[in-house]
């Protein structure tokens, strides 16, 4: 009797915590969702700046490209409906990588003639 009832109890413990976000266990489809959603507010954010969607893919590498296109395609559409200008970047984006310390600097001394 105790055995069943450690059962029952073992299950409807099991049943209620297989529904909770408590756990901290996102599913499969809850973080595809974040993920487009994250690659279309890059894409909106890409045009609203007034950047060019092949600059926004080689920026943002990581992200969903048919997300990113997504969110380009429709922020340039409310933009054109609404008359919005586009906002210049304040920060450049650096797609070149840093120069390791103790690397040799090319100087603008001429070449050496012969």
């Amino acid at each position: 009797m105790r055995r069943l009832i450690r059962l029952s109890f073992a299950a409807a413990t099991v049943g209620v915590l297989v529904g909770c976000d408590a756990l901290g266990i996102e599913s499969a489809e809850r973080i595809a969702a974040a993920r487009e959603a994250d690659g279309k507010a890059i894409g909106a954010a890409c045009r609203h700046s007034a950047r060019a969607l092949e600059d926004c893919f080689a920026i943002y590498k990581k992200a969903d490209r048919a997300a990113i296109f997504a969110g380009w395609r429709d922020m340039n559409d409310y933009m054109r409906e609404n008359k919005i200008e586009p906002v210049a970047p304040q920060i450049t984006a650096q797609t070149a990588p840093p120069e390791k310390a103790g690397a040799a600097v090319p100087t603008s001394r001429p070449l050496p003639t012969r």
